[in-house]
């Protein structure tokens, strides 16, 4: 099942467009949105970011004094119009990003409450959001890093 949704979002206006100094270390949080399926199914939601053509979870850089769970769940809601309660935390992924500073992001499981279609609207930030099976989304996400969130979630979550 496909659920498109988006959402605009604030950008710094810093070099770089996020405020992190070349060699400061770039903080991040995700999610990996789940919803349990009437057939006692468990989907995950995985988006689509136009800028880079790719499939991936929910994730962004933090704010200044944000925590990182703050930060997940704002991501997740500017990202998706999706809210929940964080759940298990997942492991950490470490790399160095496309302008070559080291950067971190923490996940974390994530149950949807309320409306789980999201409320948001297209942008070019997130042009597509679409439920899957853990399997259907490992398929389709484009790193290796979010493949293995998608199995860990199916693990946790007994699917």
């Amino acid at each position: 099942m496909t659920r498109t949704s988006g959402y605009r979002r604030r950008r710094s206006t810093a070099a770089g467009g996020d405020g992190v100094s070349a060699g400061e270390e770039v903080r991040a949080a995700g999610a990996v949105p789940w919803r349990r399926r009437e057939d006692g199914g468990v989907e995950l939601a995985v988006v689509h970011r136009p800028r880079y053509d790719d499939w991936s979870f929910p994730k962004g850089k933090l704010e200044v004094g944000e925590s990182f769970a703050e930060g997940a769940l704002r991501e997740l809601a500017e990202e998706t119009g999706l809210a929940g309660e964080l759940g298990a935390s997942l492991p950490e992924h470490r790399y160095v990003d496309h302008l070559r500073r080291p950067k971190v992001v923490q996940w974390w499981l994530l149950e949807v409450r309320g409306e789980a279609s999201g409320g948001a609207v297209p942008n070019d930030e997130v042009d597509d959001l679409r439920w899957l099976s853990p399997g259907d989304a490992a398929a389709l996400v484009t790193y290796e890093h979010d493949r293995t969130l998608a199995h860990l979630a199916a693990g946790l979550l007994g699917t």
